[in-house]
């Protein structure tokens, strides 16, 4: 894919992390849903549903630092793991 489509492509979705936290959630082991990812985030202090999360995941809504920082955490993988195309 040539660099100006790959860039059209990545901004056409409002965040970088969605895919690889649907990803890494998909890979864990019990398999985990988005209504648990939410509640593990909610109990780390962040207000967010289940139908963030799949926005999320989707690129249809942004990310702030804050949460992709707790989405780390959760996740247990580092921040730049997220950002990964």
């Amino acid at each position: 894919m040539s660099g100006v489509m790959e860039c059209t492509r990545i901004m056409a979705r409002r965040n970088l992390c969605g895919g690889q936290v649907a990803k890494i959630r998909k890979a864990m082991k019990p398999r985990v849903s988005q209504r648990a990812l939410a509640s593990m985030l909610q109990l780390a202090g962040l207000d967010v549903d289940k139908n963030a999360v799949q926005r999320i995941e989707s690129g249809q809504r942004f990310v702030t630092d804050i949460e992709l920082s707790v989405f780390a955490q959760v996740l247990g993988v580092a921040v730049e793991e997220l950002l990964r195309p």
